[in-house]
């Protein structure tokens, strides 16, 4: 019995986050009620109330049910012994591209989390949770491009914290302005070729054949 109430807790859970994701996205974060998205969802304010506190604490868990998985597989960028970590990088993060292609809920918390949110009084939580990702987010570019420069033997031609400041405005860059327009490039085909040309000018290997075709287009 104590199984079943708990896999029916997690059930409730995961209706509401989903109603979430619709609503948020529908209406902008902001304009969007609890009240609301209980209602959509079939279930109570008290429902919604018993598994969030408020919505920045709702929002913040849909971010985290989409979002941490490839979180925590940059964190694990050149942990892996005999991996060169730049390979690793650019293997996670064509992951992270080819899943916006094909994932509809990752590709909708993504628009939510760029397109629909105000970061007015009540999201406080929300904007604290995107400012520690970034701040992780760039530890986790940093080490890569050290332990890169590191596994080639070369000097960075800039430092560290600069060149992973960098990549991380490519990398999420590109996908905030593809989300404006899915249509308008190949975000898989343009986000590695990017990512090479990049790291090539940090001194840490030539752009790929691809890479050079790409760019030599008229």
């Amino acid at each position: 019995m104590a199984r079943r109430t708990k896999e029916d807790a997690q059930a409730t859970r995961d209706r509401l986050l989903d109603e979430a994701e619709l609503v948020f996205h529908a209406k902008g974060v902001s304009r969007s009620s609890l009240a609301e998205i209980a209602e959509n969802a079939g279930l109570t304010r008290g429902a919604i109330y018993w598994h969030f506190k408020d919505k920045a604490d709702l929002f913040n868990a849909m971010m985290d049910r989409a979002t941490l998985p490839l979180e925590n597989a940059l964190q694990l960028v050149g942990a892996e012994p005999g991996v060169d970590p730049l390979e690793a990088l650019r293997a996670t993060l064509a992951n992270t591209w080819q899943r916006m292609l094909h994932d509809v809920q990752l590709r909708r918390v993504f628009d939510v989390a760029v397109h629909q949110v105000e970061y007015v009084e009540e999201l406080r939580a929300v904007r604290e949770r995107h400012h520690a990702v970034r701040e992780q987010c760039l530890a986790d570019f940093r080490r890569a491009i050290e332990a890169g420069a590191q596994w080639r033997g070369v000097q960075l031609q800039m430092p560290a914290a600069l060149a992973a400041r960098g990549l991380q405005t490519l990398a999420w860059g590109l996908i905030q302005d593809w989300l404006l327009d899915t249509e308008a490039f190949d975000l898989v085909e343009v986000g590695t070729v990017a990512l090479q040309i990049y790291l090539s000018g940090l001194g840490l290997g030539e752009p790929y054949p691809a890479a050079k075709k790409l760019v030599d287009k008229p």
